[in-house]
């Protein structure tokens, strides 16, 4: 992630919103029903008028209505806003989520805690990548090009014969919050590489989840280039993600040196 990147690039677009006249069974409704929320922006069309918390709602009556018991001194965002700063907001007022509204006050997205730990966590890949790419280029004398994509993980050739699983279950806990970051993949004339993020997609594929985003670095399809990491997949036997092992923690080839030296 680049040092300025902005709310807007990691803001959820699609917001889930009550109207103030809704009634706080409704929304208690809602609530419990949904798929994590804990509180939603109170609008009257796309203008923002509170923000209402399960807090909000637990002494309130069933048949109340949200505007009398929503919070309307609240803190907003704008799209441009840096992530770092938005998350100093968040950390500092202890708020889970933050409505993003434009120039005209309208709403337009909103910022949580979680989009701002998976920024964080994504800092590293586009340094990662660039890296790849321009040692692709040296050693094959080739130009590449990068693109953002979803991949089908059923059409990854994987390039590591082994994950652990002591990182797995931490992969996978990372999906289960949203805070996975992109995969690395390497699309040689239709060959499609994974280069970087084994672990997560293995964590992927336990559930159930058969795309995932990654940066794609592309060699031209006309060029005839056989690459070292395709050449340990062939020798490997390395052609889906199912033949990829899995080794306990206490396998790991650090701990046996320990081990060793003990």
């Amino acid at each position: 992630m680049a040092a300025n990147a902005t709310v807007e690039e990691y803001m959820t677009r699609d917001v889930a919103t009550v109207d103030p006249d809704d009634d706080v069974a409704e929304v208690s409704r809602r609530i419990v029903e949904s798929d994590g929320h804990t509180g939603f922006p109170v609008t009257d069309g796309r203008n923002v008028e509170g923000f209402v918390s399960a807090r909000d709602l637990l002494p309130a009556d069933d048949d109340a209505l949200i505007f009398t018991v929503m919070s309307e001194d609240i803190v907003v965002a704008h799209p441009d806003m840096k992530i770092n700063d938005a998350a100093r907001v968040i950390l500092r007022s202890g708020i889970q989520k933050l409505p993003v509204v434009d120039d005209t006050g309208k709403l337009v997205g909103i910022i949580s805690n979680t989009d701002v730990i998976r920024s964080q966590i994504e800092r590293a890949t586009p340094e990662k990548v660039g890296k790849l790419m321009r040692t692709l280029e040296e050693i094959h004398d080739i130009e590449v090009t990068e693109e953002r994509r979803e991949v089908e993980l059923a059409e990854l050739t994987p390039t590591q014969g082994r994950v652990y699983a002591d990182e797995l279950q931490g992969r996978s806990y990372e999906l289960e919050h949203g805070l996975a970051e992109p995969v690395v993949v390497i699309d040689n004339g239709g060959t499609l590489l994974l280069a970087d993020g084994h672990h997560r997609v293995m964590a992927a594929t336990r559930h159930d989840i058969e795309e995932m985003d990654a940066y794609v670095i592309v060699v031209d399809a006309d060029l005839e280039v056989e690459l070292g990491m395709e050449k340990t997949a062939d020798k490997e036997g390395l052609e889906t993600i199912d033949d990829i092992e899995v080794v306990d923690y206490a396998r790991h080839p650090l701990i046996e040196t320990t081990e060793r030296l003990q």
